[in-house]
C-alpha cells in the first residue's frame, strides 16, 4: 500500500524576500548632505557645487536600481535644495565683494562753512530740522554748495568749480574738439577725488561718477558728446589710501544751464547733488 504524502498547505504565509540594499542611493545621500553643508559656507562654495550635481546624478541612477528608493529620492531633493541655497549664498558673496570693491553706502556732505565752523557732516538722508524745514543738503531741491566734500565708504569727492559756457576752452584744448550742438553748451567741471578705502591694491577714480541733471529731471553724462577736456582727470591711474587727483571733465548740456551736478562717491554710493554756481 502506497503511503500518501500530506498535501501542501497553500494557505500558509510565504517568507518575504528581503530587498537588496541600494548602496548607490546611500552614497548619493551622503554626498548630498556634505555638499549641502559646503554650499552654506561662503569660503567653500566650490566644494558644494561639485558634490551636489554628483549627488543628484547618483540619486537619479539609484532610483532605477533594485532596493528601497527612499534614500535616492532624499538625495535628489537635498541636492536641489542645496543648489538653491548655494546660489543665494553666492549672490550674497558677490554683493559684498562688489560693495567692498566699488565703495557704497550712504554718502555724507560737508559744506565749506560746516568744515570751518566745526558743525560736522550732514548726510543727504537726514530729516530736515524742526527750525529749518528746507530739504536736506545734497538733494536736487537743496543741492550742496560748490566746494562741498562728499564722502562714502571708499571715496571723497569735491566739486571745486563749474565753468559755464566753456566752449572756447574746449575748442582750444584739442583741435579735434567740435563746437557744441545748437541749443547746448559745454560746462567744465573741475573736481578732486581722494581714495579713503583700505584696499591694498588701490582703486581707480573711474569708480567715481559725475552727471548733469536738468531742472526737468533729464540726466546727461560726459558720453553725450565726446570731447577732450583741458587738464582732464586721469580716471585710470590707481590711487592708494590717502592719495588724491584733481582734473576736469566736460559735459555738453542744454542751454540755459538750470540743473545740478550729480555725484557718486563710488559705484554703489548714494547720489549727492551739487549746485553749478
Amino acid at each position: 500500500m502506497t503511503d500518501q504524502l500530506p498535501a501542501a498547505d497553500l494557505t500558509a504565509p510565504q517568507a518575504a524576500t528581503p530587498q537588496p540594499k541600494n548602496t548607490l542611493a546611500l552614497v548619493a545621500l551622503i554626498l548630498a548632505i556634505v555638499g549641502f553643508v559646503f554650499a552654506c559656507m561662503p569660503g567653500a562654495l566650490i566644494v558644494g557645487w561639485i558634490l551636489l550635481p554628483i549627488a543628484f546624478l547618483l540619486g537619479l541612477v539609484a532610483t532605477f536600481q533594485k532596493g528601497k528608493k527612499g534614500k535616492a529620492i532624499a538625495a535628489i531633493l537635498l541636492s536641489i535644495v542645496g543648489t538653491i541655497v548655494g546660489v543665494v549664498v553666492f549672490m550674497g558673496v558677490v554683493a559684498k565683494a562688489a560693495d567692498d570693491a566699488f565703495g557704497g553706502g550712504e554718502a555724507s556732505v560737508t559744506e565749506p562753512g560746516d568744515a570751518e565752523s566745526g558743525e560736522g557732516e550732514a548726510t543727504k538722508d537726514d530729516e530736515a530740522k524742526e527750525d529749518a524745514p528746507a530739504a536736506a543738503i545734497g538733494t536736487r531741491e537743496n543741492p550742496a554748495a560748490l566746494g562741498s566734500e562728499i564722502a562714502a565708504d571708499d571715496w571723497k569727492v569735491t566739486i571745486n568749480s563749474v565753468t559755464l559756457g566753456a566752449g572756447e576752452q574746449i575748442l582750444a584744448a584739442n583741435m579735434l574738439n567740435e563746437v557744441a550742438d545748437e541749443g547746448s553748451e559745454y560746462i567744465l567741471v573741475n573736481y578732486t577725488v581722494t581714495y579713503i578705502g583700505d584696499d591694498a591694491d588701490g582703486q581707480m577714480p573711474a569708480f567715481v561718477g559725475l552727471e548733469y541733471v536738468t531742472a526737468a529731471g533729464n540726466t546727461v553724462d560726459a558720453t553725450a558728446k565726446l570731447v577732450v577736456a583741458p587738464d582732464a582727470m586721469d580716471t585710470m591711474s590707481t590711487l592708494y589710501s590717502g592719495a588724491s587727483a584733481t582734473g576736469n571733465t566736460v559735459i555738453q548740456v542744454p542751454s540755459p544751464v538750470d540743473g545740478v551736478i550729480a555725484v557718486r562717491a563710488g559705484m554703489l554710493a548714494d547720489k549727492v547733488f551739487v549746485a553749478t554756481k
